[in-house]
């Protein structure tokens, strides 16, 4: 490794799925995960084993198609744990076991009820046993920056002579201060001995909204490794961001003279599929991804930016996949062209099969809208792409509103067979919500049903999310239309068919909850 490289180590598949609302199916993840490796992540935690037989069944399909990124599974100072996590890893040549217990005293006393001598005891357990499996071993201190700094080096240096090869000092709870944080770190230099032999890493949380400037100082401070997420989601407020901290090494490059793997052009891309498989909407005022992150509306702006880009511009739209040309498409382009487009937008592995359906459903898009935007191709791929392992499928809908009542009737196809309903509710989308449900009888708790515009104008792609709750598992819908009440019918939809995934896969995971 070189001597500036900083190694990107991402956890949106474990720590950012820990978001409420925010789990993923199997076949989500593993979308992720490609696009990730694409994207040139070093380390991909792709889950918590021990957690739930969904997230072990994660781990080890990541595990057998990565070849460049390092998968990585979390396990707690618990045999089971570790032996999960082999077992999920066992097919990757190269995979990392991450190990970690709280030494706090505070969560030692409430939390896990040990005195320092045994969790000395449980660092020294937990490493050599998973050191068994393999030499890429990670180990954290929970709760690390709230940690006496005395006992704080003491596990450190006793998890180095147990065989760690990678050092994590997580900010649980985002309790730091950049100062804070950075002073830690060359703490930990400075009085622990042989740790110039393992690649320090930084696990920083957002709660105070400082997650990206505490990784940073980490950097600063001789942290070589970057735990993060792709938008910065994680539990409670969140992760430090990966396009942030990728983002700000490259432009500050004279302050924080280091380099990644990431192909930052492809950020992105992995932003919008993040955001659509949780249903997450990212902010527009959202650093580096959001949509108003290269908007300029004051005059005085416009005016620099048309004189030099570079006035208001300290990174080009480009450098981070930003598309420009917004309205090359229409309904006089090509199949090529659009296949094309679809590469342009992050969809570089598109089969010839779904670039035909895709490529036709735009064409009938383009028949409705007078322009056709990047966003609404890329609402329209996003829609369309776990088409394949619907249970439930939207067949036909017609929906009657105004101020004499309103009514839908609804044909769906549930396992290959047809059935139809006319239902009249409190407005046109309880109606389709209640036909939904007479042919296919759940009991769910609708948590959330949000509407917004892909695009600008009366013709332009609504999205809709929809979030629903059964017996802990909670599943996100989205999909995106011209019709709002045909996208709402499509996202209540799609999140019956991730709940129906989740039925079969998913164990409740309140028990193994980590904040690592």
């Amino acid at each position: 490794m070189k001597k500036n490289q900083i190694i990107i180590f991402d956890t949106t598949l474990r720590d950012g799925e820990q978001s409420p609302g925010a789990s993923m199916s199997l076949e989500e993840k593993i979308q992720i995960a490609k696009a990730f490796e694409d994207l040139g992540v070093d380390i991909l935690e792709a889950g918590f084993p021990a957690a739930s037989q969904g997230d072990f069944e994660a781990v080890s399909e990541i595990s057998k198609i990565l070849t460049k990124t390092v998968p990585c599974g979390l396990a707690r100072a618990v045999k089971n744990d570790l032996d999960r996590c082999y077992e999920s890893l066992k097919h990757s040549k190269h995979f990392r076991i991450h190990t970690f217990i709280s030494t706090s005293d505070l969560h030692m006393k409430f939390k896990l009820q040990k005195t320092r001598e045994e969790v000395l005891d449980l660092i020294k357990f937990s490493v050599e046993y998973a050191k068994q499996f393999t030499n890429d071993v990670e180990w954290s201190p929970e709760d690390a920056t709230r940690t006496d700094s005395d006992y704080l080096c003491k596990t450190v240096e006793h998890a180095i002579k147990c065989g760690a090869t990678t050092i994590n000092i997580p900010d649980t709870v985002g309790y730091a201060t950049p100062s804070d944080y950075e002073r830690i770190i060359k703490d930990l230099f400075n009085r622990v001995p042989n740790i110039d032999k393992v690649v320090v890493s930084t696990h920083t949380h957002n709660d105070l909204g400082l997650g990206v400037a505490n990784a940073l100082a980490g950097i600063s401070a001789g942290a070589r490794q970057v735990e993060c997420t792709i938008n910065g989601i994680g539990e409670r407020a969140g992760n430090a961001a990966l396009e942030e901290i990728v983002m700000a090494i490259k432009t500050r490059n004279d302050l924080m003279p280091y380099e990644t793997n990431i192909n930052t052009k492809k950020i992105s891309a992995c932003s919008k599929l993040v955001s659509s498989v949780t249903g997450f909407p990212i902010q527009y005022n959202k650093a580096i991804v959001g949509k108003n992150a290269f908007a300029h509306e004051s005059g005085i702006h416009q005016d620099g930016m048309l004189k030099n880009k570079q006035t208001y511009e300290i990174m080009t739209p480009e450098s981070v996949g930003v598309v420009k040309s917004s309205l090359v498409m229409g309904k006089h382009s090509g199949r090529h062209a659009f296949k094309e487009k679809l590469e342009a937008l992050g969809y570089p592995n598109f089969d010839e099969k779904k670039i035909d359906e895709s490529f036709k459903k735009f064409k009938d898009l383009a028949d409705k809208k007078k322009h056709v935007f990047d966003e609404d191709i890329v609402a329209l791929v996003d829609d369309d792409l776990m088409k394949d392992k619907n249970v439930i499928q939207l067949v036909s809908l017609n929906v009657v509103a105004g101020t004499k009542g309103q009514k839908a009737e609804i044909e769906l196809d549930i396992y290959g067979k047809k059935s139809k309903t006319e239902q009249s509710g409190d407005g046109p989308v309880d109606s389709i919500f209640k036909g939904i449900k007479e042919l296919f009888p759940h009991n769910i708790n609708l948590q959330l049903y949000q509407v917004h515009a892909v695009t600008e104008g009366t013709d332009a792609q609504a999205t809709v999310s929809v979030r629903i709750e059964e017996d802990g598992k909670i599943s996100v819908g989205q999909a995106a239309d011209t019709d709002t009440l045909v996208a709402s019918a499509k996202a209540y939809i799609n999140a019956l068919n991730k709940l129906i995934i989740k039925r079969k896969r998913t164990a409740p995971r309140d028990e193994f909850s980590a904040a690592v």
